[in-house]
């Protein structure tokens, strides 16, 4: 299972080198399931695999000229003092038994898996229902900067609940509030995640112990399989690629919550 989880890690670095986002979020469901690490584990290791695979594909877009610094600092600044937050203090204050009624008992570990699985519907509902958008000029138009650090408050809470990057919740925000063309949202969001993935990431340093040989073997792993997809993504349409990959992250959000539903867990 862990040598099919190290496959999942190339996979992971090849979904994103392809779409530019996506593959950070299975990597909760590869450390949980895979390697077997506890949620809190689990997603505190994605944030790191998430930063520095972001950060990778943010380097290539600043030396393109495609980053908003401006607007990214705006964004990341509330995004990475709430994930640092929620790492620090809110993930260890859970109950390790949130709620325990009768037979049925939801604990500290099923919650998280749960809340992960509701973001990753939504991330696949995104990719399958999202449509091509044409860039309107947006010459004259205001920042909204309320909602822009808002959202990157918002963002950072679940980021740091989920260990995801957000990206889907990032572009839109980016396009709507601070009037940014597509392309540029998509390359301004991968500096926001890396860092507020990166900073959230040293909030679990301090209260966990990390295994830095198998944390940065998988993230070599990725590495690689980014560069790999970078180079497919130059003969490979990645919109329908896109869609197909939505309904594979629903298939395992469907997953996720079932099992955590409905099936007496054996892996923690």
């Amino acid at each position: 299972m862990e040598l099919i989880g190290y496959v999942a890690a190339l996979f992971v670095g090849i979904t994103l080198g392809l779409l530019g986002g996506g593959g950070s979020i299975l990597t909760v469901p590869i450390f949980s399931y895979m390697f077997l690490l506890n949620p809190v584990t689990a997603t505190a290791y994605s944030l790191f695999v998430v930063g520095v695979t972001a950060l990778i594909g943010a380097i290539r877009n600043i030396q393109k000229g495609m980053v908003d610094f401006k607007i990214a600092f705006l964004f990341a600044v509330p995004a990475f003092i709430a994930v640092y937050l929620t790492r620090r203090y809110l993930i260890p204050a859970i109950p390790e038994t949130i709620i325990e009624i009768n037979q049925i008992v939801l604990t500290k570990d099923k919650g998280i898996m749960l809340v992960f699985s509701l973001i990753m519907l939504l991330a696949s509902f995104s990719m399958i229902k999202r449509k091509s958008t044409v860039s309107k000029k947006n010459d004259g138009l205001k920042l909204n900067l309320p909602l822009i650090v808002l959202e990157g408050g918002v963002v950072g809470v679940l980021t740091g609940i989920v260990g995801a990057g957000g990206g889907f919740l990032i572009i839109p925000a980016l396009v709507l509030f601070a009037h940014m063309p597509m392309k540029k949202a998509v390359a301004t969001s991968l500096l926001i995640i890396a860092m507020k993935s990166l900073i959230g990431f040293l909030g679990d340093i301090q209260n966990l112990k990390i295994d830095w040989t198998f944390l940065l073997s998988f993230t070599a792993i990725s590495i690689v399989g980014i560069f790999i997809g970078i180079y497919l993504n130059s003969f490979i349409d990645d919109k329908p690629l896109k869609k197909g990959f939505g309904w594979f992250v629903l298939i395992i959000a469907i997953y996720i919550i079932a099992k955590e539903l409905f099936c007496k867990s054996v892996f923690y």
